[in-house]
């Protein structure tokens, strides 16, 4: 079993980011969902960047990080697209990280401090061409962080889809979503 922190995407804590975590739950782990927008939840993507914008993408962060305060260190670090940014933070960041899932995002780890901690295995998948993971550079930083990492997995789906694992989103793609989730849990299993 595995304690899992995940942080919800640019439209806010929706049904099929709840519906993830409880997937995960059903599979034995222990799931922490933090709402980061504080209730709000977008129908419009734009409207949830807007407002995040609005925020601050620093004050997202910070709201993530005081997620992370009283729980075990030894946690696994999941963020869909906007929650990538909370997530690998903690795991480049906070000592005792057992894990990353990075779902349809990546930054430079030169944004966290550096490079990717020994130790800490890693997964990112993205759609290969999604307008934000393909398009804006979140690839590229996916396949070079993945080149420095010693565990570390890039998946790459065929498609246009931006969050396509929310299936509360008409943007989903079942098929896809349901290989990232086998390997997400697979991974869970692994290091669990």
């Amino acid at each position: 079993m595995a304690e899992v922190l995940v942080f919800h995407h640019g439209h806010g804590l929706t049904a099929g980011v709840r519906e993830f975590a409880e997937e995960l739950r059903r599979a034995g782990h222990d799931v922490h969902v933090p709402d980061l927008f504080e209730g709000r939840v977008f129908d419009g993507l734009d409207e949830g960047i807007g407002y995040a914008e609005s925020v601050g993408f620093g004050t997202l962060v910070e709201r993530g990080t005081a997620a992370a305060e009283g729980l075990p260190a030894e946690l696994v670090y999941l963020g869909f697209f906007l929650g990538v940014l909370p997530a690998q933070k903690l795991a480049q960041t906070r000592p005792g990280a057992r894990g990353a899932l990075l779902l349809e995002a990546c930054v430079p780890v030169s944004e966290f401090g550096g490079a990717w901690p020994r130790g800490v295995p890693l997964q990112v998948h993205g759609m290969d061409a999604d307008p934000f993971f393909a398009g804006e550079g979140d690839v590229d930083a996916a396949r070079a962080l993945v080149g420095t990492a010693s565990d570390a997995e890039l998946f790459l789906y065929p498609g246009d889809r931006h969050l396509f694992t929310d299936s509360s989103l008409p943007t989903h793609d079942a098929s896809a979503a349901a290989q990232v989730t086998r390997r997400v849990l697979d991974f869970l299993s692994r290091i669990g």
